[in-house]
């Protein structure tokens, strides 16, 4: 190991240990790292990614080993502003089982064992193929607003269009922990009516993921 690594520092958010509550890793304990930082100011988003305090890589590795979890989520704001290959290496040698949350507009770093992509506003198709195309991408989740229900054929892109992942969510969005009903129901709606076309013409699905972490009020 170069020991210079150690001295490198990440601006974290928080740190905190929780379950996953969304997506095809949902009830897995995890250690989650939020990264301060964001290259978007989506009028959606509902997570604090600003400020931060500076960890050397060496103190954020004693702190999380507290925790009895070798799982942890790279989250944010955008981890990939601060990510990189070196520091996923990093984790890895020290045991660390690594996911990561991203919005797509950047390449993930190598090393990395879980990718789930949530795209946000500005993100392109033609982005998520330059970034992911040939790399590993286990899941993409697409948040369902209130802006998007009466049109979500035309707000979701078609999923054969997309870079190939293993899973393909629609997650309808939270108001405060109170899911919107009408939001729901749309997003049931469109995967019934969607359910014939999907195990005619393709492998493909989009599938329905809920946040239970707010649903059961838990960070």
């Amino acid at each position: 190991m170069n020991l210079d690594v150690l001295k490198r520092t990440l601006r974290v958010k928080e740190i905190f240990f929780s379950l996953q509550g969304e997506g095809a890793r949902v009830g897995t304990p995890n250690i989650f790292i939020r990264l301060a930082g964001c290259n978007k100011n989506c009028s959606f988003c509902d997570t604090d990614w600003k400020d931060g305090i500076e960890y050397t890589l060496d103190n954020l590795i004693s702190v999380i080993s507290r925790y009895p979890c070798s799982s942890i989520i790279w989250t944010g704001g955008e981890p990939t502003l601060q990510l990189d290959e070196e520091i996923v290496e990093l984790f890895k040698e020290e045991g660390f089982y690594q996911a990561i949350e991203t919005n797509g507009s950047n390449p993930v770093p190598i090393g990395i064992d879980y990718v789930s992509c949530s795209p946000k506003e500005g993100v392109t198709i033609r982005d998520l193929w330059e970034n992911f195309n040939g790399r590993q991408l286990d899941e993409f989740r697409y948040l369902i607003t209130t802006d998007s229900i009466k049109e979500i054929d035309k707000q979701l892109p078609g999923i054969e269009n997309l870079p190939e992942a293993t899973y393909y969510y629609i997650s309808p969005m939270f108001d405060g922990f109170t899911y919107v009903p009408d939001v729901v129901n749309a997003c049931v709606d469109y995967l019934k009516s969607k359910y014939n076309w999907f195990n005619k013409y393709s492998s493909k699905t989009w599938r329905l993921s809920v946040q239970i972490h707010k649903i059961i009020g838990i960070a």
